[in-house]
């Protein structure tokens, strides 16, 4: 069945204040390279009156380190010019460069790729499809397919980025027509599959600034193919290390299990201090993963996702301990 796009106004502002203006009316949508998007439209997930393109505002391009050493990367940027980057880190552009296609990556963006619609097997389907199965909680019905019981949406959070950009302590600046604001990354995330960022409709996301980082960091994408595949789970984790090899600070997350990435406190606060033994590992990935509970509304099972991510989290905790974080995704 052919899906075409649903007739639309475009407009394309040149200043974000001009663009702020315009988003404020309900029925305007962001677009920036449109890869997730479109196929939404396509399959009259959302129809949206007017597209405000953000492709001509020179605020949202460029990378650059700033006066007190962030990296201050364009909400504009492509997945491929974020890869190709020297001034990210390596964490940052590997895990990139791990994202969709070739093809997408040159159109994608990196604001795009953080505010990513959450994702689910119920809702990502043709019109008539959707139909014909009856209209989920995300689309309108009073159901959640996944766990009818529950009036809580599951929909899954599959942003490659978010995950790297907790980890390395990351903000984002948001832009509205009544000021801006900076949030933590790790703020502006809850997990919630309908309401799954803190970005209310009028803002736009401007910049993500990234601290800088002289420890260890990596990032382990699970996923069916090595190419174009959304993440069946994602590992970010980035410490710092003392002479003697102890943890003086982690962070790691874990993402596409849930409709936000999640941190792994229990488990950070357990590695403080501590050489990252073998022992000291297995316990951490304990702690890590035992709060995860995937559900069946995406690519394979729950319980398969389930199963590999204490294999992923174990993999990255070893990787940051012997500083080996050259390798960034793993095979199925």
């Amino acid at each position: 069945m052919t899906m075409r796009l649903p007739p639309f106004d475009l407009v394309t502002p040149t200043t974000l204040q001009e663009a702020a203006g315009l988003i404020s009316d309900p029925t305007a949508s962001i677009v920036g390279g449109g890869t997730d998007l479109f196929p939404k439209m396509k399959r009259r997930q959302t129809t949206p009156v007017t597209l405000v393109s953000l492709a001509e505002i020179d605020a949202l391009k460029g990378i650059r380190i700033d006066d007190e050493g962030r990296c201050v990367i364009g909400a504009g940027v492509t997945l491929a010019e974020l890869a190709d980057s020297p001034l990210v880190p390596a964490v940052v552009a590997s895990a990139a460069d791990a994202i969709a296609s070739p093809q997408i990556r040159n159109t994608a963006t990196v604001g795009g790729n953080l505010c990513l619609d959450t994702r689910c097997n119920y809702i990502d389907m043709p019109e008539l499809w959707r139909e014909a199965s009856g209209h989920c909680l995300k689309d309108g019905g009073d159901t959640c397919w996944v766990a009818p019981r529950s009036d809580h949406c599951w929909a899954i959070s599959s942003t490659d980025l978010a995950p790297v950009a907790i980890a390395l302590g990351g903000s984002l600046r948001l832009v509205a027509a009544d000021g801006e604001r900076i949030i933590d990354v790790d703020d502006f995330f809850q997990n919630d599959g309908i309401d799954y960022h803190t970005k209310s409709p009028g803002e736009i996301v401007v910049e993500l600034l990234l601290p800088a980082f002289t420890g260890r960091a990596t990032y382990l994408k699970h996923r069916r193919r090595g190419s174009i595949d959304f993440p069946l789970l994602g590992v970010a984790a980035a410490a710092t290390f003392d002479d003697a090899a102890r943890c003086t600070g982690i962070r790691l997350v874990v993402g596409a299990v849930a409709s936000a990435p999640l941190r792994a406190i229990a488990a950070e606060e357990f590695l403080i201090g501590r050489e990252f033994t073998d022992d000291v590992i297995e316990e951490a990935t304990r702690l890590a993963s035992n709060p995860v509970r995937p559900q069946d509304n995406t690519d394979t099972g729950s319980r398969y996702r389930k199963w590999m991510t204490p294999v992923f989290i174990t993999r990255a905790l070893q990787e940051i301990a012997s500083d080996d974080t050259t390798n960034q995704e793993e095979e199925p």
